[in-house]
């Protein structure tokens, strides 16, 4: 049964989280939203995975939902704060699933703390760019069509997630989503979990170039692309649910 919403303060910052509370299976699945939603994006999802007897906990990331704004959305507070929610909580091992923004957070988490996370299911996360070669992206602090559309339909979809996040985030998240990152791509390599990585298709956010780079870096990497946009889980809930559901429900070892 689901113990409703909680807060935890993390460096000074309420973070709110649900959680379904013990289940026979040792690992829980932590779910973590994209830019401009919040936890209840995977209710759905959530229901599917306690079904399976699952222990499943969401969190709305700082600036988002009920979780209080910050003066600083750098990349690694997102994942700080997801780790800290395991921390706190005592999870010694976790599956971890994320959208977009929440997908690039625990990446970070994976990277830093490889012991933490079991499986990784990353949902249409913009993957950095790899050095100076890689100019198709556009100007940071611009949102590109594909930005623009999905939060046009997400306030359309969810009016009070929309609402409640800290649009100060937006130019900041933009612009290290539109920075070269080579530390990143360095230390890609220290993830040890198995990696399921969720496509979106010509519509989405993931450049396929720099898709393959991650692939070659991470060869245990299992890529499943989809005939929509950036919010898979969203828009083809049915085909998330047929993939994303066994890989986190395969015995370890498989």
């Amino acid at each position: 049964m689901n113990t409703g919403t909680t807060s935890l303060p993390l460096g000074g910052i309420d973070i709110s989280y649900r959680d379904s509370g013990p289940t026979e299976h040792p690992v829980p699945v932590l779910l973590v939203h994209g830019m401009g939603g919040d936890g209840r994006t995977w209710d759905r999802f959530a229901r599917t995975l306690r079904g399976e007897g699952r222990r499943v906990l969401t969190m709305d990331l700082r600036g988002h939902g009920r979780s209080a704004k910050a003066t600083s959305y750098r990349f690694e507070e997102f994942g700080s704060d997801v780790a800290e929610v395991c921390d706190e909580l005592g999870i010694e091992r976790v599956d971890l699933v994320g959208h977009s923004l929440g997908g690039h957070a625990i990446g970070l988490v994976a990277r830093e703390r490889p012991d933490l996370v079991r499986r990784l299911v990353i949902e249409e996360a913009p993957l950095p760019l790899r050095d100076g070669s890689d100019t198709h992206d556009e100007t940071p602090r611009r949102p590109t069509p594909q930005e623009l559309w999905h939060a046009t339909t997400s306030l359309l979809r969810s009016p009070r997630a929309l609402f409640a996040f800290d649009r100060a985030m937006t130019g900041p998240a933009l612009e290290q989503f539109h920075t070269p990152d080579p530390e990143w791509w360095e230390r890609l390599s220290s993830i040890e979990s198995d990696v399921l990585f969720l496509r979106g298709g010509p519509t989405g956010m993931v450049d396929p170039q720099r898709l393959e780079h991650f692939t070659q870096a991470l060869p245990r990497t299992r890529v499943v692309s989809f005939t929509c946009g950036h919010s898979i889980h969203r828009d083809r809930y049915r085909e998330f649910e047929k993939v994303v559901v066994p890989f986190l429900m395969r015995p370890d070892g498989r």
